[in-house]
């Protein structure tokens, strides 16, 4: 059985939200075991109004991250979080994995404070495997750092390709860079430095790639860009996805896996331990959603796997560069 603590705090519609959510993991899938983390008067309160009292484990958690502080900070200063509290779980080994629809920079702080980062990692991107015309691709980061530097993206590149292979199956993943133009030199000043830096890793690097390559997919299996970029671009497909479905019904199941019940969950590559996390718009059934990739993350080893992907691919990057395989 998979256990998964869940943020009972986190995410615009919790807890009630996110008790539903559980609910519907506890209904439908009997093999995950769903620890809700956070206030235990809040949980039973709740579980009581539906008739579930006593249902759901609750681990006592009494502070919250709110979503205009600072993470870092408020990680550091508040050790009775919900997120900081369901990331001491992961690693005490009480629970596989973390789920939070709550602010991602606390997400990514609990994590790297309380986990730690993987070999080759300064900061964690968010990775969400996206649908696409031709196929599912990889876009990060999306969400967990709103800036990047050229250094940055070339970790993105390398830990996308790395997710890519053990996800999407792909032994040689194309990797492009999200900019506005495909010819080589467009983009910012950090696009182009992150350009040269991309073309130099031992990666398949097919060059700059467009927003619309996104949505029809067939240029590349990854797409790096910056976390802000990332983000408003997966909210601009949902929307879009919303809005056709709100006009023309009948396109329900042709936008359904861009909904963020479908696809509303990231995970954070470069730690040690599997962390999702949804959109703070979840709803009870998005919760869910994303409670079932924390599970599969777990039952398919990905951490471990994409771990040593990455380790893979860095010696291959120190070795072309004549400086042997990292100790």
């Amino acid at each position: 059985m998979t256990r998964v603590a869940l943020d009972l705090m986190g995410g615009d519609h919790a807890p009630a939200s996110v008790v539903d959510g559980a609910l519907l993991v506890a209904e439908e899938t009997p093999e995950v075991e769903v620890v809700l983390v956070g206030p235990p008067e809040v949980a039973a309160e709740l579980l009581a109004a539906r008739g579930r009292s006593g249902r759901l484990e609750v681990v006592a958690a009494r502070q919250v991250v709110e979503m205009d502080e600072d993470p870092a900070r408020a990680i550091r200063a508040k050790r009775d979080a919900t997120v900081r509290v369901c990331a001491r779980l992961v690693r005490d080994g009480v629970a596989d994995a973390m789920v939070s629809a709550g602010s991602s920079g606390a997400a990514l702080a609990a994590a790297v404070f309380t986990l730690g980062r993987q070999r080759g990692v300064t900061r964690p991107p968010l990775a969400a495997v996206v649908p696409a015309k031709a196929g599912p691709l990889v876009l990060l980061d999306v969400g967990a750092n709103p800036e990047a530097t050229a250094d940055l993206l070339a970790q993105y590149a390398l830990a996308g390709a790395a997710y890519a292979t053990v996800r999407l199956g792909l032994a040689q993943p194309r990797v492009g860079l999200l900019t506005n133009g495909t010819e080589a030199g467009k983009g910012d000043a950090v696009r182009k430095e992150a350009y040269a830096a991309l073309a130099a890793l031992p990666i398949r690097f097919v060059g700059n790639v467009e927003g619309s390559d996104v949505p029809y997919g067939g240029t590349a299996d990854v797409i790096v860009t910056d976390g802000f970029t990332g983000n408003v671009l997966v909210k601009g497909l949902e929307g879009m996805a919303a809005m056709l479905t709100e006009l023309y019904p009948a396109l329900a199941d042709v936008t359904a896996p861009l909904s963020p019940e479908a696809s509303g969950s990231a995970l954070l590559l470069g730690v040690e331990g599997v962390v999702i996390v949804g959109h703070g718009t979840s709803s009870p059934r998005a919760v869910a959603g994303c409670v079932a990739a924390a599970d599969e993350a777990v039952r398919e080893g990905l951490v471990g796997r994409v771990g040593a992907s990455l380790a893979d691919r860095l010696d291959r990057r120190r070795t072309e560069a004549g400086l042997g395989a990292a100790p």
